[in-house]
């Protein structure tokens, strides 16, 4: 009898072992890197409206009416808080006197607030701008860009850029300095 509760204690020992190892695998695991592509529309004011001063420098002034644009932008996350950000847009529609702009930009964006299907982001870009006086182009301009927004996920692929805010800084732009603003909207989708 003691030899049959000995041999019964063992077994069990040894079921409680192999099950304590299937504890330890984790129980849903979630993709870290994923890639997002999309386009947007935007309304932008170009700091400019075709003004320029004795010496035939430009002169930077709020213009009388926005641009709006175009662009696409790829979001790259590698984790929670590691993500990229590039982006280009060309606004070169409404245009005054011909006076249009062209943005390419890359840098870091860090999600600040999650709620329900909703991301708040923040963003610091930089990268070149070319502007068009109405007679052709003229750049590249070095630009700094912050700014921030919210997208919201509509499905599995899919996500609305509901908001995104960014106001520029272009600090070599024609021996003055330029600092266009705007909002864009439009859809991403994610390829994996």
């Amino acid at each position: 009898m003691k030899r049959s509760a000995v041999l019964l204690c063992l077994v069990l020992l040894a079921a409680g072992v192999c099950s304590a190892c299937a504890q330890v695998a984790a129980s849903a695991t979630t993709r870290r890197f994923s890639l997002t592509a999309g386009g947007t529309v935007s309304l932008f004011q170009p700091d400019f409206e075709g003004g320029y001063n004795g010496s035939g420098y430009p002169i930077a002034q709020a213009d009388i009416q926005p641009l709006i644009g175009v662009g696409a932008f790829v979001d790259v996350k590698f984790t929670r808080w590691v993500q990229l950000e590039a982006e280009g847009r060309w606004q070169r529609f409404h245009a005054f006197e011909g006076i249009t702009e062209d943005n390419y930009l890359i840098g870091p964006r860090v999600p600040v607030l999650r709620f329900w299907k909703a991301t708040v982001y923040g963003k610091a870009l930089g990268g070149y701008s070319n502007m068009n006086y109405g007679y052709g182009n003229v750049g590249p301009y070095t630009t700094i860009a912050f700014g921030g927004g919210m997208d919201l996920k509509l499905n599995r692929r899919l996500s609305l850029r509901a908001a995104d805010f960014e106001y520029q800084y272009w600090p070599t732009w024609e021996g003055s300095k330029l600092s266009p603003y705007g909002v864009s909207a439009g859809i991403g989708y994610r390829i994996f």
